[in-house]
């Protein structure tokens, strides 16, 4: 069983692609366990899966290395590689040199773009990217991708024209007017990747996102098509309804299924921790079957009664500086069923089986409201204030 394809200008890639965000993990913090993580990619590549993509500081820097050393056994002409540059996360120093700001604040100032562009390609032991992107448009981000003296977008269109990045895109968690207004100063962009699925269609509005993108002539590529694994298992009574409908399907084929309805989405990137994941993945992908028309009225009631939860993807991307070492997505998990719970007047029993076991710095009262998780988020979630209201719910 292999995926399809889909043409892309001269090239044809997979409508599955491998997000290397997830990897397996020992345990130890971000780092991968490499033989379950090797198995995983190898098996993606046996059965078609062509597209690749990483980012600078997934896995804490070592996605790009570790992707690189597994795809590096292959023909290079027959795999896809793309990554991203961390622009959402620098900034222009006093004295000219470029600093890290965030989750990547204890790298050492850079001198030039150059620096982490060829460090990249090193990382990942090749001599170009086939797919380059900036990596987070978004309002946060505006100031550096657009400043005219740091000159990011000019240096990788420079790269492009020197072969060593073949396409180059974008990346955005930003509100469809800013990507409008990108959009409309820049036309140099040949794809976009951007959050879509079932439940954002119209909580984040990802169908203007979408229409905006599409109206322009940009493929889209799709991240975070079961939110982080939230629309790949819901609860029992939403499960049922979709299991009454098509009782050998997965929860998670509805998501993608939905995906494959929008002509427009070219690439799907899912992020595969484990080996069952992947093959349920690529049985999807192994056959074009849109949902119908009853079908996504049925996902956008389902939507509906999800609409209410905090849209927490478990990027962990608010982990890394907190000083509290909170389970940021952990606890807003938490939340979510504590809130879900009530609104579905669920009898409250399941939560005091796992905050029982939780010590008190790991519950959210522990969070001390410095707003560093809030400033990382991509999805603008304001942590301190659920945390807050959590911790005092709990209390009540």
């Amino acid at each position: 069983m292999r995926v399809l394809y889909k043409a892309f200008q001269n090239v044809n890639l997979s409508c599955l692609g491998f997000g290397a965000m997830r990897l397996p993990k020992t345990g130890e913090g971000e780092k991968i366990d490499e033989p379950k993580a090797r198995e995983i990619i190898e098996y993606a590549y046996e059965q078609g899966v062509n597209y690749f993509d990483t980012a600078y500081r997934y896995h804490a820097g070592e996605s790009e290395l570790f992707l690189g050393k597994v795809l590096k056994e292959y023909p290079r002409d027959s795999f896809y590689l793309a990554s991203k540059f961390p622009g959402h996360m620098m900034e222009k120093a006093d004295n000219g040199k470029l600093k890290f700001t965030g989750l990547l604040a204890s790298h050492p100032p850079v001198n030039s773009l150059t620096e982490v562009f060829d460090a990249q390609l090193e990382k990942c032991g090749v001599d170009y990217f086939d797919f380059y992107l900036l990596h987070n448009v978004c309002e946060t981000a505006w100031e550096f991708y657009t400043d005219e003296k740091i000159g990011c977008i000019r240096y990788l269109l420079e790269q492009k024209q020197k072969g060593r990045i073949g396409h180059l895109g974008f990346s955005a968690h930003a509100r469809a007017e800013t990507i409008e207004t990108f959009l409309d100063k820049y036309d140099c962009f040949e794809f976009a990747q951007i959050q879509l699925n079932y439940l954002d269609w119209t909580m984040q509005d990802a169908k203007k996102k979408y229409e905006i993108i599409t109206s322009r002539g940009i493929p889209v590529w799709v991240m975070e098509p079961c939110r982080g694994g939230k629309l790949a298992s819901l609860n029992d009574g939403l499960n049922a309804l979709l299991k009454e409908k098509r009782p050998h399907d997965s929860i998670a084929s509805w998501a993608f299924r939905f995906l494959q309805s929008l002509p427009n989405v070219q690439v799907v990137l899912s992020g595969m921790t484990t080996l069952e994941q992947l093959k349920d993945n690529i049985k999807n992908f192994s056959k074009n079957n849109p949902v119908t028309q009853a079908e996504r009225e049925l996902l956008f009631t389902i939507a509906g009664k999800l609409a209410d939860m905090v849209p927490c993807t478990a990027c962990r991307y608010c982990c890394e500086d907190c000083p509290q070492s909170l389970d940021i997505p952990k606890l807003i998990s938490l939340y979510n069923e504590h809130t879900y719970g009530k609104t579905a007047n669920l009898p409250f029993t399941t939560l005091p089986f796992t905050m029982g076991a939780m010590k008190p710095e790991e519950l959210p009262s522990a969070c001390i409201a410095c707003g560093s998780c809030a400033k990382v988020c991509p999805q603008n979630i304001d942590i301190p204030g659920v945390l807050r209201k959590f911790a005092g719910e709990l209390a009540g």
